[in-house]
């Protein structure tokens, strides 16, 4: 799979837009509720999921492929973790749940 193709893939599409959702929202918990630890740990953990999805690009063999993808999806439920934190902690308000 190429570089273009990666890119152009809807995976390649959504954790970009992912990371740069991530990056704003680690911006607000640093600026807007002086949360860092947190802030950081979702920083990491969002922003590696498009690294992942990239250097998948570049496996050895499909095995290695599927490895790649595996780790990113690891870094999802990990950010899922940081997120779920800070609704416990009140930092973001639960969001109103839509019938």
């Amino acid at each position: 799979m190429s570089a273009t193709e990666v890119r152009d893939s809807i995976i390649g599409q959504k954790s970009k837009a992912f990371a740069i959702r991530v990056v704003r929202m680690a911006k607000y918990l640093q600026q807007e509720k002086c949360e860092y630890v947190l802030s950081k740990q979702v920083l990491k953990s969002g922003t590696s999921i498009g690294a992942n999805v990239r250097e998948s690009k570049n496996a050895e063999s499909k095995p290695d492929f599927i490895h790649k993808l595996e780790i990113a999806f690891k870094e999802s439920t990990r950010r899922n973790t940081g997120w779920n934190s800070c609704t416990k902690l009140t930092i973001f308000p639960k969001q109103p749940s839509t019938p």
